[in-house]
């Protein structure tokens, strides 16, 4: 296993689900919980997250860098023009997660970020009026106390099925809500929770 950098952070208190694996502390540390509003990077999360479905988190950030590739950087105007040719190329492509269903949403998804596109809005705008603009700040003690969902993940998977959006059940919305910084899921004891709150 790889050596964790002798910058101290390694000596910090962290959220207990991101155990001893470098690459996932890194993405404890520097980006789970930072609010983004950056519509490709929103797009990103939201395929991850589905890409996750059954699986281990730790699988799909080591295949994130193969996700950019397959999926051009994640732009939704790109991504939207794939076609039946793409999706055999990204079934053969061990970098990414290889399911069907999960492939060909990610093309249905971006198809769905350019029709809200001209209606007048932002995937950023639709995901982030569930919780008015505002990062939820929680204040939870244990993993034992968050939530798989909440009410807001509940209506956020509703309008995105409406909206044509697939893989986006609530569980999978609520992830990304936390992923994405729309909650502060740091637990109180972990270093992050503080310096998000803060933001």
């Amino acid at each position: 296993m790889m050596a964790l950098p002798t910058n101290g952070l390694q000596h910090r208190v962290r959220c207990g689900w991101c155990g001893a694996y470098p690459l996932y502390r890194a993405y404890h540390d520097t980006e789970w919980g930072v609010p983004s509003r950056d519509e490709v990077h929103l797009f990103e999360m939201l395929t991850l997250e589905g890409a996750q479905a059954g699986l281990a988190w730790i699988t799909i950030l080591r295949k994130r860098e193969g996700y950019r590739r397959a999926f051009q950087g994640f732009d939704p105007e790109v991504v939207a023009r794939f076609g039946e040719a793409d999706v055999a190329r990204l079934l053969g492509d061990p970098g990414i997660v290889r399911n069907r269903l999960k492939v060909e949403s990610t093309i249905t998804n971006a198809r769905a970020v350019l029709a809200q596109r001209l209606r007048g809005a932002s995937l950023t705008e639709v995901l982030w009026r569930h919780v008015e603009g505002v990062p939820r700040q929680n204040h939870w003690r244990s993993l034992a106390e968050v939530p798989a969902k909440t009410a807001e993940s509940d209506a956020m998977s509703r309008e995105l099925k409406r909206l044509g959006f697939k893989f986006v059940g609530s569980t999978i919305c609520y992830a990304l809500m936390q992923a994405v910084g729309m909650v502060n899921d740091h637990t109180v004891d972990c270093f992050r929770h503080g310096e998000l709150a803060e933001r």
